[in-house]
């Protein structure tokens, strides 16, 4: 009978291109993985790695039993995910949020679930909804907090969900000694000219700011980078540049700043808890979706 934790360690090795990366992922030795699959080789009677460089790719009968392994393996988790959904949550539960989730929700998750199931153990990592996305996609996470900007949609696969937990809005800050701080909302037009603080390039929200003047044929001028939008406030406060900070998870600001409304489409998103379909009767998933949807984060 075939190993399906082998199976597992090849399909991860797929994933990542080597095996010390595919090791690391799930959480295993690199020793450990080569025996895993060394065993699949031989119960297949085939050679499923070859070397490419510094890493490997899986030969054709290694995509092969990939390909039908990973519908193998969502079945047999759509079965335990349904014979468990009467049962108490248990064990490690690994979550990727974004940061300002994060901040904004789990800590009151964390409490509850102390309460309702001293049973269950969070592994929470705050990574970009891209990532997260795949990391539940691939298995490596059993659920994600992610977010749908209105301007920049999120691609998710087919064989993962979304429900949705709320509406999160975005206001630009900046200097109370602004030109504009004594406005009530601000006009696009009047930001042309502005320096602004990004996230990185690559991330959701950066893209979000990338598109704040698409109406106007421009892009706004980055002169600041940071993952943090605590930095971004921070930085409005100095008078160095101004910013677009969603409300979820935003601290109370400091005397020296203002947020203030855009007028015309808001930029917002909506924030939406993500699993794979066949854990949808994972009590688990369901008692974390039910405490996320009932935490007040804004």
């Amino acid at each position: 009978m075939i190993d399906l934790q082998a199976l597992r360690s090849l399909a991860a090795v797929e994933r990542h291109g080597s095996v010390v990366a595919a090791a690391d992922a799930l959480g295993f030795s690199p020793s450990a993985v080569s025996q895993q699959i060394k065993k699949l080789e031989r119960q297949s009677r085939a050679a499923l790695l070859e070397r490419q460089g510094r890493g490997v790719l899986l030969t054709e009968r290694g995509r092969a039993l990939v390909e039908h392994g990973v519908r193998l393996l969502a079945d047999i988790e759509r079965v335990e995910s349904m014979l468990a959904a009467e049962d108490a949550p248990q064990g490690t539960f690994a979550v990727a949020s974004f940061s300002t989730a994060t901040r904004a929700f789990f800590g009151h998750v964390a409490r509850r679930l102390a309460e309702d199931a001293p049973g269950m153990r969070l592994e929470v990592s705050s990574v970009d909804p891209v990532e997260a996305v795949e990391l539940v996609a691939h298995g490596d996470a059993e659920l994600a907090v992610v977010h749908n900007w209105n301007s920049v949609p999120l691609e998710v696969p087919a064989h993962v969900s979304l429900e949705p937990l709320c509406e999160d809005v975005a206001d630009v800050i900046l200097p109370a000694s602004h030109r504009l701080a004594d406005r009530t909302v601000l006009d696009r037009r009047d930001l042309l000219d502005e320096t602004w603080c990004a996230t990185p390039k690559g991330a959701i929200c950066h893209e979000a700011l990338m598109r704040l003047f698409s109406a106007e044929g421009t892009i706004p001028r980055i002169g600041f980078t940071d993952p943090d939008f605590a930095t971004h406030v921070a930085l409005a406060n100095d008078g160095a540049a101004l910013a677009l900070v969603p409300r979820l998870g935003r601290p109370p600001l400091p005397e020296g700043v203002v947020a203030l409304p855009l007028a015309g489409e808001t930029p917002k998103r909506l924030v939406s808890a993500a699993y794979r379909r066949t854990m949808s009767e994972s009590p688990g998933v369901r008692l974390i979706v039910h405490l996320l949807r009932h935490t007040r984060v804004i």
